[in-house]
């Protein structure tokens, strides 16, 4: 497990994710994740976590096609979709739903979000969660 964290780390830092951090709270089946961000423009973006603590690895990569501020305030809010797999016991693959806001602190690179992620898993067993309520604490690295 510990191999799986350090080399999604890595994967991470490599990729020129714009923000990077945890989140905690249900996520796939696990209940804390490495939580990054990769800019698509102004107003669209790919939220990805690579999740571990439950007896598996999860991995959700979530387009966020409606990324806004709030006006006059620091707040943004965000709705995606995208695909989620759980290698572990039992293997789960399905699509998860994402809405929720954050905030950026205005003289410190700290964005701190609460969302919803409700997951609807097909394979090998299907089933809907909707308990995917999580804390988001990212560093804003540009």
């Amino acid at each position: 497990m510990l191999a799986v964290f350090f080399m999604g780390t890595f994967a991470v830092l490599e990729s020129n994710a714009q923000e990077l951090g945890l989140r905690f709270g249900n996520v796939n089946g696990n209940n804390v994740a490495l939580d990054g961000v990769f800019s698509l423009g102004e107003f669209s973006r790919v939220h990805g976590d690579l999740s571990f603590g439950g007896g598996g690895v999860g991995l959700d990569l979530l387009w966020n096609p409606i990324y806004r501020p709030i006006p006059d305030t620091e707040f943004n809010y965000y709705l995606g979709f995208g695909p989620s797999v759980f290698l572990g016991e039992p293997f789960l693959l399905g699509a998860a739903g994402e809405i929720g806001a954050e905030y950026q602190f205005p003289d410190i690179p700290l964005i701190v979000g609460l969302d919803w992620r409700p997951y609807f898993m097909l394979v090998e067993t299907t089933f809907f969660d909707a308990g995917g309520f999580g804390l988001n604490v990212r560093w804003r690295l540009n």
